[in-house]
């Protein structure tokens, strides 16, 4: 189980930081919300121990947050 779960944790943040790459032209409050959300993502996946709605939930949050903390 522990395996499984460092496997998700790495796949997600390699997706993240692959996806990072993609921010290049975005204006700043993008990156930022983008960044928030995968942060979210991330923290919602390891705090409800990877259930689907914690990540969605975690990653809207993280993506407002990130819009808003931009202003």
């Amino acid at each position: 189980m522990r395996t499984t779960r460092r496997l998700a944790a790495g796949a997600i943040t390699a997706a993240l930081v692959l996806g990072l790459t993609a921010c290049g032209g975005m204006s700043r409050q993008g990156k930022n919300t983008a960044i928030g959300a995968g942060v979210g993502a991330v923290g919602g996946a390891v705090l409800t121990g990877g259930s689907t709605l914690g990540t969605l939930g975690g990653a809207a949050v993280g993506g407002v947050v990130g819009h808003e903390a931009s202003k």
